[in-house]
């Protein structure tokens, strides 16, 4: 057999068993106490994790939401210029809701809604509405719009409503950044 590393001194050394990892039995109880250590760690942030997902409030999962949505729609759209203007630019760019949130809180998820915006047009302009709807009806056509624009039942999404959101555009975004060669996660 041909000589290993040890894990823990880093000197050369020949297994004696299948499995081992060090090259002494001082090696090995510093290689166990380590392993535990890191185990511990990893079990302390996942309390933290847990407990801190249990303090979160539905307005922070709303928040956390919407970040997951929006990066999904800047990914659908990569490629696609301003909804509104039509520019490619250098710019920092914003996924625009064409009804806003505060109008239509039910259509703040539907991604007929929601396109890749440049920031000018989405803060400077309040969304260049007027431009952003004609470029919406070439987009998903006239009588998706109109949908956009009647009455829609209110909805109030709860804390089970937003994880599965979250999860669903955590789902997407992996499968674009995929499907794109794209690194991904």
């Amino acid at each position: 057999m041909r000589p290993v590393t040890c894990k823990v001194c880093g000197e050369k050394f020949v297994k004696q068993r299948i499995g081992q990892k060090t090259c002494s039995v001082k090696c090995a109880i510093e290689y166990a106490r380590k392993d535990t250590e890191k185990k511990a760690k990893a079990a302390a942030r996942l309390d933290r994790k847990v407990t801190k997902e249990k303090l979160k409030t539905r307005q922070d999962w709303i928040r956390e939401a919407q970040t997951v949505c929006n990066a999904y729609i800047r990914l659908r759209d990569a490629d696609l210029p301003c909804i509104s203007c039509g520019r490619h630019h250098q710019g920092q760019y914003h996924a625009g809701h064409y009804r806003t949130t505060k109008a239509a809180p039910e259509l703040r998820f539907h991604e007929f809604n929601i396109a890749k915006q440049c920031q000018p047009c989405n803060n400077h302009l309040s969304g260049n509405v007027t431009e952003y709807r004609i470029n919406l009806v070439k987009k998903i056509g006239i009588k998706n719009v109109e949908w956009l624009e009647g009455p829609h039942q209110p909805q109030k999404y709860t804390i089970d409503d937003l994880q599965e959101i979250i999860i669903y555009y955590r789902e997407q975004i992996k499968y674009l950044k995929e499907s794109h060669g794209l690194e991904c996660c």
